[in-house]
């Protein structure tokens, strides 16, 4: 009997191929930066080479197909280094650090709701102008700013606008050999500079610049976490997993609790991830097929779908881990739409070539790295080991189809683990046998408490049983070794709808905060 036609993945997957030597382009600009001279020349020239190509007769076309071949990676390698030099904010003629001296002034923005530390307020901030005693001169770029203790400082929103009266300092590193690296995790997030501001330092200036829609996301998470705190009465541990579990919010969690979730291999289930995002589409997908007249319309249902996906992607802070699946759900669900089998390496592939257009420091963030690769273990290593063990009772092939993707995912991940963070969960097996089906149940329970709230009684005792839940998944972690440590990364699972298991990897950053 013949044997099926197998066809090579690089052919049924042509964004892989686009996407390696766009990652080498990435990568070569980032620790070599080339002028712009250089790139600009690159990128006309192999463009140019590229269209003078199809110009040749077509027995020289075919005879020089490797050629060809070679232009375009060049391009694409060319392509890689032009964005990368232009996200690099310090190439913008606008860039604050173009003007600013100790002679002047900066007004900034704040960007975001202040983050409560120890010390101090935490908010990230865009510099909107520099202020000398005779020009204003309009500029952008971010800030890090640290605002002290006192009661002008709670009084800071999003949006209201600062004049800063004291000298930015450079983010640099602790200085211990082999630490962190919190300077180049800080450049990825084109922060440079940052400042710790007493009341004497700053003046709140009239004029608020705020953006609707990010107003609109603040204030909708803000909501979530209120629904949370008034219903939800069991204790702080509890309240804090559920605000991290829903919407990725950890400034409520306690150290030691969070500690115990990494010592047992767990700590993905609190930092937002694709298995989230995998968990809701899920739950959209069955929802919209079942509401009338919406579940006459495919183009409908794909709207509403992308739509509610994306809007709990900025929701949670559209980390790297959840833009990922995002982008996937996005090209899997129009895929789906139309009729076509979309190929996993090809939405995998597209999906990171997507997101580093976007950000090409994406390519440096633990969590991205992770949630690909073990997405990669998933696909290739799952159905092997799967196969190894034939089992003939479905809840016992259930648990090992479980362990059979933890492992696969397991497989490349771990490498890059021991890397950065010098340890790993042996317990992971047992611990996500029962915490991934768990913290599932809670998701969904948590979703219904924020939908129903408004109904006292439901509010309530939706608030009772999720904050039950959520005890029931803390008692698995009673010990809790002290520690200041908080970023481990994990690994756990999800079912993608339709086509295959995803997993993904999130690691909590660190966070070199006051």
């Amino acid at each position: 009997m013949p044997q099926p036609l197998r066809i090579p993945v690089y052919k049924t997957a042509p964004f892989v191929r686009l996407l390696l030597p766009f990652v080498t382009g990435i990568t070569i600009q980032w620790y070599a930066q080339l002028p712009f001279v250089s790139i600009l020349l690159a990128v006309t020239g192999f463009g140019a080479a590229i269209i003078l190509f199809k110009f040749l007769p077509l027995s020289f076309r075919f005879k020089l197909q490797a050629v060809q071949g070679i232009l375009i990676n060049l391009l694409l390698i060319a392509f890689g280094l032009f964005i990368t030099w232009q996200k690099d904010i310090r190439h913008s003629n606008n860039w604050y650090g173009n003007y600013y001296n100790d002679s002047g002034y900066i007004i900034a923005r704040i960007d975001e709701p202040l983050v409560e530390k120890v010390k101090s307020y935490k908010a990230n901030a865009v510099a909107e102008a520099f202020v000398t005693a005779d020009s204003t001169i309009a500029c952008t770029g971010n800030l890090l700013l640290y605002f002290s203790k006192d009661s002008a400082a709670q009084q800071l929103h999003y949006g209201d606008r600062v004049l800063l009266n004291k000298k930015l300092q450079p983010i640099k590193n602790s200085g211990n050999p082999g630490a962190f690296n919190y300077e180049q995790y800080a450049a990825f997030q084109q922060l440079f500079n940052n400042a710790f501001l007493k009341e004497k330092d700053w003046i709140l200036l009239p004029q608020k610049n705020v953006n609707a829609f990010k107003q609109f996301i603040y204030a909708a998470r803000e909501n979530i976490l209120n629904n949370l705190r008034k219903n939800i009465n069991t204790g702080k541990d509890e309240l804090g997993i559920a605000e991290a579990l829903l919407i990725g919010y950890t400034n409520d969690l306690d150290k030691d609790l969070v500690q115990a979730y990494s010592n047992t291999g767990v700590v993905h289930i609190i930092a937002i991830s694709g298995m989230h995002l995998g968990l809701i589409y899920v739950l959209l997908v069955w929802l919209f097929a079942r509401i009338p007249l919406v579940n006459r319309s495919k183009l409908l249902q794909v709207v509403l779908i992308l739509s509610c996906l994306w809007l709990f992607s900025l929701l949670t802070g559209a980390s790297a881990s959840v833009l990922r699946s995002a982008v996937m759900f996005t090209f899997i669900t129009i895929g789906n739409n139309i009729s076509k089998k979309p190929s996993i390496y090809n939405s995998l592939a597209a999906s990171a070539f997507t997101l580093l257009c976007y950000d090409p420091y994406f390519l440096w963030d633990v969590g991205f790295q992770l949630s690909y690769l073990a997405v990669v273990g998933i696909i290739i290593f799952q159905k092997p080991i799967y196969n190894l063990i034939y089992i003939k009772n479905k809840w016992i092939d259930a648990v090992w189809k479980l362990v059979a993707v933890s492992l696969a995912a397991q497989i490349l991940t771990f490498p890059v683990c021991i890397y950065y963070f010098h340890q790993f969960p042996n317990l992971f097996l047992l611990t996500n046998i029962v915490a991934v089906p768990l913290s599932s149940i809670i998701l969904y329970a948590e979703i219904f408490l924020v939908a129903f709230s408004w109904i006292p009684f439901v509010g309530i005792w939706a608030g009772k049983i999720t904050g039950w839940l959520v005890g029931l998944m803390n008692r698995d972690h009673p010990y809790r070794k002290p520690s200041s440590f908080c970023s481990v990364g994990s690994i756990t699972c999800q079912y993608l709808f339709y086509y295959t298991v995803v997993y993904n990897c999130n690691c909590n950053q660190y966070m070199a905060d006051t």
